[in-house]
């Protein structure tokens, strides 16, 4: 018995290892071949920028997928972080945006979901329905009222038609309601009749007891930003006030090296963040209800 529950045990650790391993692969391609000099990396991809007949027979168009550069080279970041100041000014573009739109979306997601658990008020359950509706409705179809509000205010070309609609998404309120959800009743009541009111009772008593859903958020949050690419499309005509998500489609063929150092470059704030708060983001997953 015991031997079959190891033998199943071994066998699914074995899965998920494997499958770790396909998912990790790209980014471990991405980060050795930032440290490979561009005539290695043109070498190891002679397939890009081939056109391959196959009834002509053509040998020459390959792929090789090396781990391990012949030698070191740290050129491409030297070209990306000091030679081209373009990819710093949409970094700094970035930051920008993300960090207003995560500040403030944490600001009133957690005011807002605290009226919706605790307190009570005509409408609520139908006005947090209509949350929920906006929520499920696929992002592509606000983008065009959004950019006609923009345009009557006057926020086009600006980062503010990025960041004012950012700070007042539903999804926020919603997972933090989930949260706020398993906070006994009986703690606020406690703290009313000690003479506490609501403004008390959310910054000394509800907001320490939800950081982990904070910092869940606050993970989730930056990942979906740090990644947005339709909304600097649309509302950004220019180039230079546009985010780093955009930057690397820009990248001509010839600086393949380049891509891949500004790649790493690109996913190094979201795993740092990912690794600081991963027990922070895994807790406050499983406390908000949520599953994936």
């Amino acid at each position: 018995m015991h031997k079959a529950v190891f033998v199943r045990q071994f066998g699914l650790s074995a899965v998920v290892a494997i499958i770790a391993l396909i998912m990790l692969f790209p980014i471990l391609i991405t980060f050795t071949n930032a440290l490979m000099s561009e005539q290695e990396i043109g070498f190891n991809y002679n397939l890009l920028g081939k056109m391959i007949d196959v009834t002509a027979g053509q040998k020459n168009a390959f792929v090789n997928l090396k781990l391990i550069p012949d030698w070191v080279s740290l050129e491409q970041f030297n070209q990306v972080l000091i030679k081209n100041p373009v990819f710093l000014k949409m970094f700094w573009n970035s930051v920008a945006m993300v960090v207003p739109i995560i500040v403030g979306q944490l600001i009133v997601a957690s005011y807002a979901a605290y009226a919706f658990v605790k307190l009570r008020f005509p409408g609520r359950d139908k006005l947090f329905f209509i949350y929920l509706i906006t929520m499920l409705t696929p992002f592509q179809v606000t983008l065009v009222p959004n950019y006609l509000i923009a345009e009557k205010l006057g926020l086009l070309n600006t980062a503010a038609a990025i960041i004012l609609p950012g700070m007042f998404s539903a999804f926020g309120v919603f997972m933090l309601r989930q949260f706020m959800l398993h906070i006994p009743t009986a703690y606020i009541e406690a703290a009313k009749m000690d003479g506490a009111g609501h403004w008390v009772i959310f910054h000394q008593l509800i907001l320490p007891m939800i950081k982990p859903g904070l910092a869940a958020l606050l993970v989730l949050l930056f990942v979906d930003y740090w990644n947005m690419v339709e909304q600097p499309l649309i509302f950004l005509e220019d180039s230079f006030k546009q985010p780093l998500s955009l930057y690397l489609s820009r990248i001509n063929q010839e600086a393949r090296g380049v891509s891949f150092a500004a790649s790493v470059l690109y996913m190094a704030p979201i795993v740092l963040l990912f690794a600081y708060a991963q027990s922070y983001f895994i807790r406050g997953i499983q406390l908000s209800g949520i599953k994936g």
